[in-house]
């Protein structure tokens, strides 16, 4: 009778522990399953309440990272019983889990670190690795680039997305085209006959630069951004305006035009530009070097 009451006794204990952790196992999912929903059911009133496809997409991440802290808080409650034997088996398991999660854990807090400090930003224009493209996503292990083409294809999108780990900006230098201010400095060489009227072809290069109307609101602008940036950055630049440089080659002159533009609108103002040089050209106000150098 005594061993039939210590084994009831024994099969007591293990219904209960059993019990225990199939309403652990229960809770955690209905969690999950509810916090999905909620995401999904967020993101489609997201989507009714606003017509910009932009907002969408930054209010839709604010609100998955709110309900990702949360969810993560809920669970947390959940096994806070159970929270002592996990960490007794964390510190056994600790060496372990850092050699084998060493890239997943640096990959989070890297995000962390994009996130606070904001090295970049979607939709800024960046350079990594020799790879430059447009930042379209962020998220906590990765972040995607759509790229564009080298500078020699002046920038044209590829239609092809780069996921990079979010550890690379440790190892890496990051090109920021968009960071501080929004424009960068373009050149174009343009080459003359090298008995040409040099003063007449470098005017005509100037009228031709400075009545773009995409370039030439373009200096001021770039003078007030620095002005702003003063306060906090060492940043500062001698010439805005359009400039020509000038160089002779052996049997041509080289003319080096210079010039303030967006980043993203590269090849559209150069192929502008070099459509007028034609122009100026066919009429006679620019003696192009057309013989092989």
């Amino acid at each position: 009778m005594e061993k039939f009451n210590e084994f009831c006794s024994y099969l007591s204990k293990i219904t209960t522990i059993e019990t225990r952790y199939i309403i652990l196992i229960f809770s955690t999912f209905l969690t999950l399953l509810f916090f999905g929903i909620i995401k999904r059911i967020g993101l489609v009133l997201i989507k009714r309440r606003q017509t910009s496809d932009k907002k969408v997409f930054y209010l839709n991440q604010n609100y998955q990272i709110i309900l990702n802290v949360l969810e993560i808080l809920v669970i947390f409650l959940i096994f806070s019983d159970y929270i002592e034997n996990l960490m007794t088996l964390i510190s056994v398991l600790s060496a372990a889990i850092t050699i084998s999660l060493r890239e997943v854990i640096l990959n989070f807090f890297t995000g962390v670190y994009i996130r606070v400090k904001k090295p970049f930003k979607v939709e800024d224009r960046i350079e990594i690795d020799g790879v430059k493209g447009d930042v379209i996503n962020i998220s906590t292990f990765d972040f995607e680039i759509i790229e564009i083409s080298t500078k020699e294809e002046n920038g044209q999108s590829t239609g092809v997305i780069i996921r990079f780990p979010n550890s690379i900006i440790i190892s890496k230098p990051i090109k920021n085209l968009s960071m501080g201010f929004k424009y960068v400095w373009n050149e174009i060489v343009v080459r003359i006959e090298l008995d040409s009227n040099l003063e007449a072809n470098r005017k005509e290069l100037y009228k031709i630069v400075n009545n773009i109307d995409t370039i030439k609101n373009i200096p001021q602008k770039m003078k007030n951004q620095i002005n702003e940036l003063k306060t906090t950055d060492r940043i500062y630049f001698n010439k805005y305006e359009p400039v020509v440089y000038t160089k002779i080659v052996k049997t041509h002159i080289e003319l080096t035009l210079r010039y303030l533009m967006h980043p993203k609108k590269s090849r559209y103002i150069e192929s502008i530009i070099w459509e007028k040089i034609y122009d100026a050209y066919k009429a006679g106000k620019i003696n192009l070097y057309t013989k092989d150098a």
